[in-house]
């Protein structure tokens, strides 16, 4: 059953990435592989989960207050009452996150709100506009988060690029962009917050150490493309139905949902520093807000625009289909972090490698880099977490702010961008733009990989330059 799973997961996996070969829906295909491996997970419980492991006051709830004795049917109300809801909590959490994050940019979006950027951005250029929106998308990043704001540059692509084909190229470089940027931030992606609600690093130190390697990973790719991007893009024609000239936002309203919806993505991380509340409860309280304005703003309205200016309105127009997705694939790599492959990975990648020495140490960064951009980069860092305590001797490879510790952050974060189901990021650009896996593939991973390693040497000169 062991083995099974990862079988399992392998054909779905390449189910997802062979999706408009075989036109079967990627959210299918995760959906079924996520709960496929759970299904056979608590099926060979018995001989997968290591009794003595189940912590010693589970135990004791099920002998006293259910009368539970023996160890096989132990072992699987554990998985199904235990394992799987806790990793269901975190889940959920990301689910929402991404939902309200969706829901906040496609209210923006129906009040022309992102007029207030693409209406200062004048260039056609496809150079000059890749530098832009790349740059942009680099530093939005680190000050939201690189979900939030890969969601927030595909709808500014949108108003800026008709040709879905160069589109796709920008909207490849937004998820390359936005994994950077989140790297260096300590809540700008989810495995450096991670790290920095952990104490293995400081949010002061992961700034000053990773910014230059973020930038590198980001201003690499671009030089390599700018020589092909020749030409102009051509802007996209508004279609504007009769409602918006009977009864139109006004340039204070789209202003005003702009500035609060950009605030209320900014207050996310604001929140979850002061009261410790999974992110999710800020981007819930956000979209609150905004919703209680835009009904505020529209109550005099009739009532089919009203609706259309909504969130109930936008929230038709929200992918849900990617929010199946994601919880699909998040489900399956949950079954392999609690049945223990994962762990039984990173265990592999160290005694082969070795952690002595700093070689040892970039060796193990790179290659989960790599293996972020297959399976989700948050298992690997959390297992990577349990694998090593912080030490206490200062300038030691695994102590706070140590050399493990900030090239993981680094690696983990950028590396995903080599494929695009690598990342949240990726996901969700993927969805949104409905852009195929070997396309991202041939145009993009190559770029990214280069990117990542140029950002890894970049890294370690810095260090080595350091040291000196």
């Amino acid at each position: 059953m062991y083995t099974l799973m990862i079988v399992i997961f392998v054909l779905g996996y390449a189910a997802i990435a062979l999706e408009h070969n075989i036109k079967i829906d990627k959210a299918a295909s995760a959906l079924i592989t996520g709960t496929l491996c759970w299904t056979v997970y608590v099926l060979g419980a018995e001989g997968i989960v290591n009794f003595e492991a189940i912590p010693h006051f589970i135990t004791e709830m099920f002998f006293e207050e259910k009368n539970i004795s023996e160890p096989t049917e132990m072992v699987t109300h554990y998985v199904t009452e235990f394992q799987i809801l806790e990793h269901l909590g975190e889940i959920a959490s990301i689910l929402f996150f991404l939902l309200g994050a969706m829901t906040i940019v496609e209210l923006i979006d129906a009040h022309e709100g992102f007029s207030v950027i693409t209406d200062r951005i004048r260039t056609t250029s496809k150079r000059k506009l890749m530098w832009i929106i790349c740059i942009l998308t680099f530093f939005f990043s680190a000050a939201l988060d690189n979900l939030t704001t890969s969601i927030v540059m595909v709808s500014l692509l949108k108003k800026l690029i008709d040709n879905q084909q160069d589109r796709w190229f920008f909207a490849g470089m937004v998820v390359v962009s936005a994994n950077a940027g989140g790297a260096w931030s300590p809540i700008g992606d989810v495995t450096t917050t991670m790290l920095w609600i952990g104490s293995q690093i400081t949010a002061a130190a992961v700034i000053v150490k990773l910014i230059i390697p973020s930038l590198v990973c980001v201003i690499v790719p671009l030089l390599v493309l700018t020589p092909r991007l020749k030409g102009n893009v051509k802007r996209p024609l508004r279609a504007e139905g009769l409602e918006h000239y009977t009864n139109p936002t006004t340039s204070k309203e789209r202003n005003t949902i702009f500035v609060v919806g950009v605030l209320g993505l900014l207050f996310v991380p604001v929140f979850k520093t002061y009261t410790h509340l999974p992110p999710f409860m800020g981007m819930m309280l956000s979209l609150g807000v905004l919703w209680m304005v835009t009904e505020i703003m529209h109550r005099s309205k009739n009532r089919e625009v009203k609706s259309k200016l909504s969130v109930i309105g936008v929230l038709r127009k929200v992918d849900t289909a990617s929010v199946l997705f994601f919880l699909g694939i998040l489900l399956a790599v949950a079954s392999l972090q609690s049945a223990g492959q994962l762990n039984q990975l990173a265990g592999m990648l160290d005694e082969g490698i070795g952690t002595r020495e700093a070689s040892g140490i970039y060796s193990i960064g790179v290659i989960i880099g790599f293996l972020s951009a297959i399976v989700d980069n948050v298992p690997l860092v959390a297992a990577s977490m349990g694998m090593y305590d912080i030490s206490p001797e200062i300038g030691n490879f695994f102590s706070q702010d140590g050399l493990f510790w900030e090239f993981l952050a680094y690696c983990a974060g950028t590396g995903g961008s080599a494929l695009i189901i690598g990342s949240a990021a990726g996901v969700a650009v993927m969805g949104l733009e409905s852009i195929s896996f070997g396309w991202y593939l041939k145009k993009i991973s190559l770029l990214a990989i280069v990117g990542y390693l140029a950002g890894a040497a970049a890294y370690i000169l810095q260090e080595s330059l350091f040291h000196l």
